[in-house]
């Protein structure tokens, strides 16, 4: 309501007192002004109010709101509508930053799971938007096993579970080589996996070795009884 108010007040008294002539289309041009205030209040909320961590999951509807509302704002000022086809990705992305934002703020690393998830879909999505190359996700499909493996390891990092640092390494090694391997068939063909099979397996144990070594031991309760002998 204030922003409108603004708005009017700017039409009837500042622009007539200054001789501009704008007339109520330009002036309502500005309507997404209203989707931007309600992303950013969502979004400043929880900066307001610290002492309720609950607040940052306002951060999850609140950026992708904003991000709308930056759209939404660019197309209408400029009447370049088709700015959709190349920024609609930044809906993704901005859930992606909610999810982040929450976990930190609300100290709850498991939000950050989907934030990876969704971030990563996010980034690829607006770069086959901007190129046009969609075909491209013959090779990029990779990332959905990379972000699984992302954020398995952050789960290890953050709650000291060994165990899911190895899975998470497993997830992006298999990521990797699915990556490099569908982008080489795309490139030369199925003569090159008669090279690749063999490396792939060498790689693969590799990893699962390393994974396996990265495992602390778990030491074994005492026995009863065993510190009176």
């Amino acid at each position: 309501m204030i922003l409108f108010g603004v708005l009017v007040l700017a039409g009837n008294l500042i622009f007539s007192t200054l001789g501009i002539q704008v007339s109520w289309w330009e002036i309502w041009r500005l309507w997404p002004v209203t989707v931007l205030s309600i992303g950013l209040f969502l979004a400043v909320l929880p900066l307001l109010f610290r002492g309720n961590r609950g607040l940052g999951a306002l951060f999850i509807p609140g950026i992708p709101v904003l991000a709308t509302g930056v759209i939404l704002f660019i197309a209408s000022m400029f009447n370049i509508w088709w700015v959709w086809e190349f920024l609609w990705p930044w809906e993704v992305l901005g859930l992606a930053i909610g999810f982040g934002l929450a976990a930190f703020w609300m100290r709850t690393p498991f939000l950050g799971i989907p934030a990876i998830i969704i971030g990563l879909n996010g980034l690829v999505l607006q770069f086959c938007a901007v190129t046009g190359m969609w075909e491209s996700w013959a090779a990029l499909w990779a990332i959905e096993p990379l972000a699984v493996g992302l954020s398995l390891m952050l789960v290890s990092v953050t709650r000291r579970v060994p165990g899911l640092m190895a899975v998470g390494l497993t997830f992006c090694g298999f990521a990797a080589v699915a990556f490099v391997g569908m982008s080489t068939l795309l490139i030369t063909g199925w003569w090159v996996f008669r090279l690749i099979g063999p490396v792939l397996m060498i790689f693969v144990g590799l990893l699962l070795l390393l994974a396996n070594l990265l495992r602390r031991p778990v030491a074994s309760p005492p026995i009863a009884g065993e510190g009176a002998a």
